[in-house]
């Protein structure tokens, strides 16, 4: 204990992981409602994860007026560097609108 009160933890006791890795973490990628926008994001997952990816780990959600479409993608990942990285290349990505 200090002379201010009782002592505080360090950062590193402080930050805890939100994600437990390896785990199962989905995605969700918008854009347009265009012919192929699915595909488009099945072939992206496919290229960022180096294998394929199952049609079950893909749901696609439209808009309410239909302009934009969400397409949810679940993946296994082992790291956060690896999601950090997927996310740096959906900002790149044209396509992609907005992406959770």
């Amino acid at each position: 204990m200090t002379k201010d009160g009782p002592t505080a933890p360090s950062d590193a006791e402080e930050k805890k992981p939100l994600i437990e890795y390896p785990s199962i973490y989905t995605f969700k990628v918008m854009g347009v409602q265009e012919h192929g926008f699915a595909e488009y994001v099945r072939q992206l997952f496919k290229r960022l994860m180096g294998t394929e990816i199952s049609p079950d780990s893909i749901r696609e959600q439209p808009s309410s007026k239909g302009k934009y479409v969400s397409v949810s993608v679940s993946v296994y990942l082992l790291s956060e560097e690896h999601r950090r990285a997927i996310y740096a290349q959906l900002h790149q990505e044209k396509r992609v609108i907005y992406y959770l």
